[in-house]
C-alpha cells in the first residue's frame, strides 16, 4: 500500500496542477467517488481551480475555489494500494506500468483544465478513493512533522508493540507497514517490544529514524527503496550485521528484524 512517502510524491504532482481553470470532471466510478454520484464532484468543480495541495500522513486534499473566486469544496484523494496521479508528463508515485499495457477502465478520475491538460487518477485495483470534504478528524499529526515531544507523547502510551503503534494512524499518520519495518530496523528496535517499555532516549531514537527513513524514501522514489526492504524475506540477511532476517507477525502484520540487533 503506498505509505506517506509514496503520497507524498502523489502531492507535488497534484501541485502542479493547481492555479487552472477546470473546464470538466470525470467522475464516472460510483465506487471510487462513494457516496458522491457520477456528475456530483464534477457539478462542485467545473469552473473553478486547484488552489492549495495538501497531505497528512496517506490522505491528499485539494482547496479550491469556484468560479467567482470564493472558497470551494476541498478535494480529498486517497492513493488505496496502487493509486496514481499523473499529470504533465508527472506521476506520483513513480508508476511501473508501461503504457502499451494500461487499460482505459484503469483511469478512475479525472479533471480537463481549459489549457487542455489533464490530472488522472490511475488505479488498477480500483482502491483508491475520492470524495468531496473528506474527514481528516481521525487522523493523528502527520509522521514527517510531527515534534520529537509529540510523538514521545504519542508513541509511548499504553502497553502495545511498539510495530502496532506506528502503524495506528489515529497515533502517527502515514507508517504503514514496509516504513515501520524500515523505521524499526534504523532505530535497532524490536517491532514486538511493549512501548511502555522504551524510555526517553528509545523514542527519541526511534523519531530521528523516522524522519531518516521518511527524507530516503521521498528522495529515492518511495518506501520500495529503504535499506532493510530488500532483506525482508525468507533467506534475508541484516545489511550491518549479516545475522539472517527474523519472520514474524507483530500487531497482525507480517513483520521482518534482524534478530542480532533489534532486541
Amino acid at each position: 500500500m503506498p505509505e506517506l512517502p509514496e503520497a507524498e510524491l502523489a502531492r507535488q504532482v497534484l501541485a502542479g496542477a493547481l492555479g487552472r481553470e477546470i473546464r470538466d470532471v470525470d467522475d464516472h466510478d460510483d465506487w471510487v467517488c462513494r457516496p458522491h454520484a457520477p456528475g456530483d464532484i464534477a457539478a462542485a468543480l467545473r469552473g473553478g481551480r486547484l488552489t492549495e495541495a495538501h497531505r497528512r500522513g496517506k490522505t491528499l486534499w485539494c482547496e479550491t475555489e469556484v468560479g467567482d473566486g470564493r472558497p470551494g469544496p476541498n478535494l480529498g484523494v486517497h492513493l488505496g494500494m496502487a493509486g496514481q496521479l499523473r499529470f504533465a508528463g508527472a506521476s506520483g508515485p513513480p508508476g511501473r506500468h508501461r503504457d502499451r499495457d494500461e487499460k482505459p477502465e484503469w483511469f478512475r478520475f479525472g479533471i480537463t483544465f481549459a489549457d487542455g491538460e489533464q490530472l488522472r487518477l490511475f488505479d488498477t485495483r480500483r482502491l483508491s478513493r475520492v470524495r468531496l470534504d473528506p474527514d481528516l478528524d481521525a487522523l493523528g499529526p502527520d509522521a514527517g512533522e510531527v515534534s520529537r515531544r509529540e510523538f514521545r507523547d504519542r508513541v509511548g502510551r499504553g502497553r502495545a508493540p511498539v510495530k502496532a503503534r506506528l502503524l495506528d494512524q489515529s497515533v502517527v499518520a502515514g507508517i504503514g507497514n514496509l516504513l515501520a519495518d524500515e523505521t524499526l530496523w534504523q532505530a535497532a528496535l524490536n517491532p514486538a517490544r511493549p512501548v511502555h517499555e522504551l524510555d526517553g532516549d528509545d523514542l527519541a531514537n526511534l523519531h530521528k529514524a523516522l524522519r531518516k527513513s521518511l527524507r530516503a524514501a521521498i528522495e529515492h522514489g518511495g518506501v520500495h527503496t529503504g535499506e532493510i526492504i530488500g532483506h525482508r524475506r525468507a533467506g534475508g540477511h541484516c545489511p550491518r550485521c549479516g545475522a539472517g532476517m527474523v519472520h514474524g507477525t507483530v500487531g497482525g502484520r507480517s513483520t521482518w528484524w534482524c534478530p542480532e540487533e533489534q532486541v
